[in-house]
């Protein structure tokens, strides 16, 4: 499957991609099935009754990630990608003084969201850890439609039967019409050195063959636009942020404190991480409040891809609006190619799959925007990426807070530091990227339930008493 950098970069709401995004697009879906994208059950009569019983990790962390509220938006009609969420509010509260919804061209069905939005703790669904199945029943209490959703991780939803893996990816990528379909990171800089292209130049032909060129880099200059606006709105917001954790906003704070020393010349050295910090602390309380953020690869892990271009733009020597686009593209490229062979989804593979994908893509992304060569790039990526192997999902409260936060700040950090050591050698080095995302692959794999995003172990059941 082509991955494009307008998949790996989507704009929506948070706190979650996996937990929010996706149950919202998963609702939308079942919505236009109803309307008459797949057959009723036989014998059934018309929608009625709405119902949605979410599994896994949706079950155990779903209350502190708001899965039952992006549900109900879903059923509302609400996109995350476009939501006003002024209206949406409005919504939920009718819905629940009424306990009714009528979707566009439907009729109107009982939705109760206390009753119909079920927590199953039991065993999750086997296509992956994050199911949910949706069931309508007309108003006699029959079945008229179900259907299985899994969302995988970065706002990105499948049914049972679109988990199966394509019986040929490079014949499909072919057939696609993408002139450069690698699969892996050693095809990546084979097919470069073949071409002399870039990574960013590839991913720039492969994107013309979806969007005309003439549009291609307005679209991609509109993800940075709002990527550095969710960063402008953390850094004016203060108070405390929802959830019962009482986590207080930090991103405004820091940033006064690191303007005011710079215009004291009293900053130590090591203020560039701090910069680095606040941008992702910016984007990832945002995050946790609910607001417009892009995935990045998914919204838990949003800040540190933002906060490194936004560390380019501001402290690098030479820094452009070329070189943003050639950072986006790049981190693209390597996003689809961790997701494609391994995973993005915390609840899948632990927040390696998350922060430490992120931390890759951003890695790759300021050494190619640095003017970095493709060994140089995938060196990148990979040191990024192999200082998080074994990193786990344990979100305190099951809310989007703590460790979640600070832990953007720490990737990005990361990401400049593996940026630099790339840019200091040749490329050459002992680990490539297609073994390190395996190894991210079959540490998740193994890595125990309580540690992917479950709120079953780790920092998330040890936490203050007071």
């Amino acid at each position: 499957m082509f991955l494009s950098i307008f998949d790996i970069f989507k704009p929506g709401i948070g706190p979650s991609s996996s937990h929010t995004m996706g149950p919202m697009v998963a609702a939308g879906r079942f919505l236009e099935a109803l309307r008459g994208g797949a057959d009723p059950e036989p014998g059934s009569g018309p929608p009625a009754h709405l119902q949605a019983t979410l599994h896994g990790s949706l079950a155990w962390t779903g209350k502190g990630h708001a899965t039952d509220r992006a549900v109900l938006l879903g059923l509302l009609g609400f996109d995350p990608a476009e939501v006003d969420m002024d209206r949406a509010e409005t919504a939920l509260a009718t819905l629940r003084e009424t306990g009714r919804v009528t979707p566009e061209a439907l009729p109107e069905m009982r939705l109760d969201p206390e009753a119909d939005v079920i927590f199953d703790f039991g065993p999750p669904l086997p296509g992956h850890a994050n199911g949910m199945v949706l069931r309508a029943f007309d108003a006699g209490g029959n079945l008229r439609m179900e259907e299985t959703y899994y969302s995988v991780g970065g706002g990105f939803v499948a049914t049972s039967a679109e988990l199966a893996p394509a019986s040929d990816l490079h014949a499909e990528k072919a057939q696609a019409g993408f002139p450069f379909p690698f699969g892996s990171a050693a095809e990546m800089l084979a097919m470069g050195e073949t071409a002399g292209l870039s990574v960013a130049q590839m991913k720039w032909r492969n994107e013309a063959v979806l969007t005309p060129e003439a549009r291609l880099a307005a679209r991609v200059d509109a993800i940075w636009a709002k990527m550095d606006a969710c960063i402008e709105r953390g850094l004016a917001q203060d108070g405390i942020l929802p959830g019962g954790l009482n986590v207080k906003r930090r991103a405004r704070a820091i940033h006064r404190k690191l303007v005011e020393e710079g215009g004291r010349n009293l900053a130590q050295p090591h203020v560039w991480g701090d910069w680095l910090s606040v941008y992702a602390m910016a984007v990832n309380e945002e995050n946790a409040a609910g607001g417009a953020v892009v995935t990045s690869p998914t919204n838990g892990a949003a800040g540190v891809v933002p906060a490194t271009i936004r560390y380019y733009r501001d402290h690098c020597i030479g820094a452009s609006s070329e070189g943003i686009r050639t950072f986006l593209l790049t981190a693209a490229a390597i996003g689809g190619l961790i997701k494609h062979n391994a995973s993005i989804s915390g609840a899948e593979v632990g927040c390696q799959g998350e922060v430490g994908s992120a931390s890759a893509m951003a890695a790759a992304g300021l050494c190619a925007a640095l003017g970095g060569t493709n060994a140089q790039i995938e060196n990148a990526a990979e040191i990024a990426l192999e200082h998080h192997l074994g990193m786990t999902c344990d979100p305190a409260g099951g809310l989007v807070q703590v460790p979640c936060i600070e832990r953007n700040g720490l990737g990005a950090i990361k990401a400049v530091s593996a940026a630099s050591l790339s840019l200091r050698g040749d490329g050459a080095h002992f680990m490539p990227l297609d073994n390190c995302i395996e190894a991210m692959r079959q540490t998740g794999r193994d890595m125990s339930e309580k540690y992917k995003e479950t709120s079953q172990g780790g920092l998330a059941v040890n936490l203050p008493e007071c």
